[in-house]
């Protein structure tokens, strides 16, 4: 019998009404895990080279993962994954909250949702049953009118939420999809594709409780991280991901005027110790997680309460620096917009810093934006912004297509300004700074993802004589944060595997080393305990690297290629402000560092693809026939 998962895999036919369930084995389980792992697997195997994103053959696909849902801080994440229209490539996106343990205890691990209803629908999973019933009366209502009005209906306020917003609906191609309107699939677009779905949500209620293989074993592990886990010295616990920005101002690598400077003036009015102090109502958290870094704020006299959670760091420096803003209330606000639309905070924030440069340059005037003036600084603007982008009205209705194709329509060297890689819009981090994000950006199968290893800083930490997080991979000499030779490009790749198996696990990169204090060996241990297994650390980064290779071999398919492996031209000039005035990344080292890349992970360097050695070390030798040249 399966330990710590169901079996069962949930298929839903939206253009037939179908509803069937399968149960792919032991061996597939654990060879993937779960998460993006599982999610690629299907993807590669189901859905056709070169389709359109929007189209029926798409499959928008949820995994969680042979752990997700147990007891342990952190094991709350799982996956969704889809073609991207964003990318025209491989689209995935994590998020936490209490969706994926819901999933579980409703007796799936998966769903895998094809084809398109011919009216908004939305699924109702409960108890080992599955629905298809009408959504018509949420379509074009804001998330949190669809979520009270589910409730409603349902008749219980238990029921866990997940649903794309109007944004999606418009085909946004950077719409999210959030679960109990504050948990959010933010990047890669795939809000959209449940839009084109016409699937307005998923609504899971459970009551099962999974099977564990060793209760002793896993107790033993929970143990140790309530003794190991400190939440008054936790900075995560205190101020969120937005302790991130007074940390990046003075490192001179805050997103700032489009990433033109790395310093802001008015950091600290936006900082996670003024949040803290000023607007914090509450730390929210996900299931059975007792680290508790999600915000909750409130604005007196205006309709920002908690239950738009609060923004991330993320939100902070897209619609904070990135765009000249200094207000708290004014990016709070914003944040419950997105959550009301359902937008990706990095794409939203990105694409309104562009159409400003591009304002600021001559590139577009007011005749273009039905007279708005789109300056920095502009509080007004940025707010009547989101609103046309996530109902694609006036300039919204261009700049909802991300800033690689508004730059293709507003021409005129608009290009220069539009910051992204594949299509999706840059995170905001500066890889001016933290020089490993430059293989993270460039090589990341979804896009520019910041999300891809740990980030430079951790590798300075590197030593031979003592213990840190990340000592069981053989990483013992410190790494300086602007190198980018060979022990950059390796810290990278080994990090790289341990985040992705993170991924595919459902866990917590804030809970897990190197962030934070669950060990690499602990959660080996702990994946043991739950599915009798008696897995090792190698195996488990094998299984981390197989779902890599099989996101590259995806996009490989869809005509990428490594000269797609590249970054925006502004962060080959040098940073204007800031403690790295002056600092740019070097062509020919980049170019360097991404050839050595590709030489460890075992890709071939003309195509990109994964080298007939490496799919047969990780028993990948499926993925042969989709070669470049050998149906030739």
């Amino acid at each position: 019998m399966p330990y710590g998962y169901n079996g069962t895999i949930l298929r839903v036919n939206l253009t037939t009404g179908a509803i069937t369930t399968e149960e792919p084995g032991e061996a597939i389980y654990r060879r993937y895990l779960g998460g993006g792992g599982l999610g690629a697997y299907y993807l590669l195997k189901e859905v056709p080279a070169g389709i359109d994103p929007f189209g029926p053959e798409n499959k928008l696909i949820f995994m969680t993962s042979v752990i997700n849902g147990t007891p342990l801080s952190g094991v709350n994440r799982y996956a969704a994954v889809a073609k991207s229209p964003l990318t025209d490539g491989y689209g995935e996106s994590e998020a936490g909250g209490y969706w994926g343990p819901a999933l579980k205890a409703a007796g799936f691990d998966g769903i895998i949702v094809e084809g398109q209803a011919e009216r908004p629908v939305y699924l109702y999973v409960n108890d080992g049953e599955c629905e298809i019933r009408d959504a018509s009366r949420y379509w074009g209502q804001l998330a949190d009118a669809v979520q009270h009005g589910l409730e409603e209906e349902i008749g219980d306020k238990k029921i866990r939420v997940l649903q794309t917003g109007v944004a999606g609906e418009n085909l946004v191609r950077f719409a999210a999809i959030v679960n109990q309107q504050r948990h959010f699939h933010g990047r890669a677009g795939l809000g959209a594709v449940m839009g084109s779905k016409r699937l307005k949500a998923i609504v899971c209620r459970g009551r099962k409780r999974m099977e564990l293989a060793d209760k002793e074993d896993m107790q033993r592990v929970l143990q140790w991280f309530k003794e190991a886990y400190d939440p008054d010295t936790d900075p995560r616990h205190d101020m969120g991901t937005a302790q991130a920005v007074r940390l990046l101002n003075a490192d001179g690598i805050l997103p700032t005027y489009n990433f033109r400077d790395g310093s802001f003036e008015q950091a600290m009015n936006i900082s996670g110790q003024t949040m803290r102090d000023t607007i914090l109502a509450n730390r929210g958290t996900c299931y059975a997680c007792v680290v508790a870094c999600k915000r909750e704020v409130e604005v007196e006299g205006t309709d920002v309460t908690p239950e738009y959670g609060g923004p991330e760091y993320e939100t902070i420096a897209a619609h904070g620096s990135l765009l000249g803003i200094g207000n708290l209330n004014h990016i709070a606000l914003v944040n419950k917009m997105l959550a009301q639309y359902v937008l990706d905070s990095i794409s939203t924030g990105a694409v309104i810093g562009f159409a400003m440069e591009c304002y600021e340059r001559g590139i577009i005037t007011r005749e273009d934006t039905d007279g708005l003036e789109l300056t920095f600084g502009n509080e007004e603007v940025a707010l009547r912004l989101i609103d046309l982008i996530a109902r694609r009205e006036g300039i919204g209705a261009i700049l909802a297509d991300g800033v690689m194709r508004a730059a293709a329509r507003f021409g005129q060297g608009a290009e220069h300004y539009a910051l992204h890689v594949k299509g999706q819009e840059i995170p905001m981090h500066e890889p001016r700074g933290k020089r490993s994000l430059a293989l993270a950006y460039a090589t990341s199968p979804t896009g520019a993802d910041h999300m891809e290893a740990p980030h430079d800083p951790f590798y300075e930490s590197f030593n031979p004589a003592g213990h840190h997080a990340l000592s069981a991979l053989g990483l013992i000499e410190p790494v300086d944060r602007l190198d980018m030779g060979p022990k950059k490009v390796k810290a990278f790749y080994y990090t790289q595997l341990v985040w992705s198996l993170y991924d595919t696990v459902g866990m917590c990169d804030f809970v897990c080393a190197p962030i934070n204090d669950l060990e690499l060996d602990k959660l080996v241990d702990y994946v043991s305990a739950v599915t009798g297994w008696e897995v090792s650390l190698w195996e488990l980064l094998k299984v981390s690297e197989r779902g890599n290779a099989m996101k590259r071999a995806f996009n490989v398919r869809e005509g990428f290629g490594p000269e797609d492996d590249t970054l925006p031209e502004r962060l080959f000039e040098p940073l204007q402000s800031g403690a790295l005035k002056g600092v740019a990344i070097d062509r020919d080292e980049f170019a360097r560092m991404k050839r050595l890349y590709y030489d460890m992970v075992g890709w071939d360097r003309t195509t990109g693809f994964p080298t007939t050695a490496k799919l047969a070390e990780l028993d990948l030798d499926w993925l042969e026939p989709d070669r470049p040249g050998n149906g030739e």
